[in-house]
């Protein structure tokens, strides 16, 4: 494995020893400061893509820099840097020290360096595989998906990359450093039977190398999205109102991430604005539900060895049997609550402050079996794949769109529906969970939240769940 190997003193050949660190920060907290940070970060990020069957998009970008962080009670100070010589790293301090200013100086501490756990093991950095590895992958898939059937009329085809080295120097002393792997394949497939065209689309994602690519996981990938888009050509649109909705296992996970995760960042309850800032320890789910947000989930997406303040990352629970445990915290927020944080402070890049963010939010499963769900069903509807969801966080009140489903009538699975929005509200849909499926899945798409102008890879899942009643709508034919 080559997960650490080089990582704890990659950011030598650019001058960054201990004794550069030490003068940055003390230049950071002339002014004083409760807390202080610096946070290095290269990155060299490759993509091919493949489209009318011609390889016609290609590129490798690289990015260096850092980002300092002084922090004095509720004020933040932030700049970034692409220059690490020790004169512009030392300017940028001082403007994140002119921004957050405290009466006296702190002393900063001999720097001590962490050996941190190893969530996403490799075997081989992706700066080592060549393009000529690439290529053929692409070609593959592309030859795969025409071969699998004839309505197939269009293949699009990406396979994009990323090295990431961090290196995260703190003023009490601790120094982390941690080699981010990422990669994310995906297939667009675009079908014509008669005069209708239809869409579908299928990608994975991981924090891996090349060897995540397995034959299964290939194959996967290649007849999902066809066959998504074959569903989608027998697809009609469900009937609009208030029906009893049930969410298959995996992507379904939106659900969790959008209406009620973004509610659980303890910046939104901490200033008061999210629907569960006075809900700290009281039901508000039935005891079926336990919702929790992991950063260690093995090659997970949305893992991390360490949050990008260098605390120690951990499985969160959020909602323990329908009681709220926990917010995600970062350092600001737990020194806020008094409590110790849950290594949620997650950032862009460099170039941004961290905020409370999730990670791999999934909800535990339950005791049902996926076709009782069903069955318990008289008229409604099944949702298999989410497109993308938004949620207000004050209110709870969400909306989000399902490319494929089934209509469930009389227990059983009938017509694909595609195109729907489910309406509703985060908190009364937690309350209204009937069933609980015991077969949990975390979707395997590469999935991005959005916050603040910042988006941050994470991982979602979710058990088979029923919910007592959605407002259903939208769709075409």
């Amino acid at each position: 494995m080559v997960q650490q190997h080089s990582t704890r003193d990659w950011f030598g050949q650019y001058g960054i020893t201990d004794e550069v660190l030490r003068a940055v920060l003390a230049e950071a907290t002339r002014h004083g400061a409760d807390d202080a940070d610096l946070y290095f970060e290269h990155s060299i990020s490759t993509a091919v893509g493949l489209s009318d069957r011609q390889v016609n998009r290609a590129h490798t970008t690289i990015d260096l820099g850092m980002g300092v962080r002084v922090v004095v009670g509720d004020q933040v100070g932030y700049a970034y840097t692409e220059d690490l010589s020790l004169a512009s790293l030392k300017k940028a301090a001082a403007t994140a020290s002119e921004i957050a200013r405290h009466a006296t100086g702190r002393p900063v501490i001999a720097p001590v360096r962490l050996q941190l756990p190893d969530y996403y093991p490799v075997s081989r950095h992706w700066e080592d595989v060549d393009l000529a590895e690439r290529v053929p992958l692409v070609r593959d898939w592309e030859a795969r998906a025409f071969d699998r059937d004839s309505r197939v009329h269009k293949v699009e085809v990406s396979l994009a990359d990323t090295d990431k080295h961090v290196l995260i120097a703190r003023a009490d002393g601790t120094i982390v450093a941690d080699y981010r792997p990422m990669t994310r394949a995906y297939l667009a497939i675009t079908a014509l039977e008669g005069d209708r065209r239809e869409t579908g689309s299928y990608n994975v994602a991981a924090r891996g190398d090349l060897s995540y690519y397995d034959a299964d996981r290939q194959s996967r990938l290649v007849e999902r999205s066809v066959d998504r888009a074959l569903q989608s050509l027998a697809a009609g649109s469900p009937p609009a109102g208030e029906m009893p909705v049930v969410m298959a296992a995996g992507s379904s996970g939106i659900l969790l991430h959008e209406a009620i995760g973004h509610g659980m960042e303890a910046d939104f309850n901490r200033k008061a604005i999210s629907i569960y800032s006075d809900k700290m320890n009281k039901r508000i789910a039935p005891d079926e539900v336990t919702i929790v947000d992991d950063g260690t989930l093995p090659g997970a997406r949305g893992s991390i060895n360490c949050d990008d303040e260098a605390s120690a990352t951990e499985k969160t629970v959020l909602v323990q049997n329908g009681t709220l445990r926990s917010y995600l915290h970062d350092r600001i927020s737990a020194r806020h609550y008094g409590v110790d944080p849950t290594g949620s402070g997650r950032r862009e890049s460099f170039r941004h402050p961290v905020l409370p963010r999730m990670r791999a939010t999934y909800m535990e499963p339950g005791p049902h079996a996926p076709a009782d769900i069903i069955k318990s069903v008289k008229k409604g509807l099944y949702c298999e794949t989410f497109a993308n969801g938004s949620v207000q966080i004050g209110a709870g009140d969400f909306a989000f769109y399902v490319r494929h489903g089934y209509l469930i009538e009389d227990g059983k699975l009938t017509k694909p529906v595609k195109d729907v929005n489910l309406i509703g509200n985060g908190p009364r849909v937690l309350e209204s969970i009937e069933m609980v499926g015991n077969d949990l899945e975390i979707d395997e798409g590469g999935w991005t939240c959005g916050k603040d102008g910042q988006g941050v890879p994470v991982s979602q899942g979710m058990p088979t769940i029923k919910v007592a009643n959605l407002s259903v709508g939208g769709g075409r034919q």
